[in-house]
């Protein structure tokens, strides 16, 4: 015969700097990834979470309305925005925390990340399809939006906000 003893201290011994280790599991023995090596066994996943409706309407008001912030982020959607949902973008990094306003206040404004523009697979936020690109592709109505005024050639176009804005 041989002692069981023996012929675990033999197997350790082989197997001794190869990757694995032999442990007592109960009143077993089983092979293990070495400590020093456990970090290349851990399967990494990427977790996929579905966003919520009030997540995604802030999304793309912050991408198209950039920078914005959260009071002009409630008068578009007309509801509260809560915190939880400003959160998640934060945590997903597809938002971030821009220069505060020069307004009463000086609340801060919200404008989207390299992460959003790489997920989405953009350059810039102004590759963001525009009105006729959406409506083409079926996702908004041919009709104006509650409370829009068509725009008459008296009316001048909207310069630049930048004394809004502190440098």
């Amino acid at each position: 015969g041989s002692d069981p003893a023996e012929a675990l201290a033999a197997l350790r011994r082989r197997y001794e700097g190869r990757g694995v280790v032999l442990v007592r599991v109960g009143d077993a023995w089983a092979f293990r990834t070495a400590p020093d090596l456990g970090h290349l066994m851990r399967k990494e996943t990427v977790e996929q979470r579905k966003l919520s409706r009030a997540a995604v309407e802030t999304l793309a008001i912050v991408a198209y309305h950039q920078p914005v912030t959260r009071a002009e982020i409630e008068e578009i959607r007309g509801v509260a925005v809560s915190r939880g949902t400003v959160d998640q973008l934060l945590e997903l990094e597809w938002i971030r925390f821009g220069r505060r306003r020069m307004t009463p206040g000086r609340p801060v404004t919200f404008v989207v990340t390299e992460q959003f523009l790489d997920h989405f697979g953009l350059e810039s936020a102004r590759d963001l399809p525009g009105l006729k690109d959406l409506r083409a592709a079926g996702l908004l109505d041919n009709r104006p939006l509650p409370g829009s005024v068509r725009p008459t050639e008296e009316d001048e176009p909207v310069t630049g906000q930048s004394e809004l804005f502190e440098d």
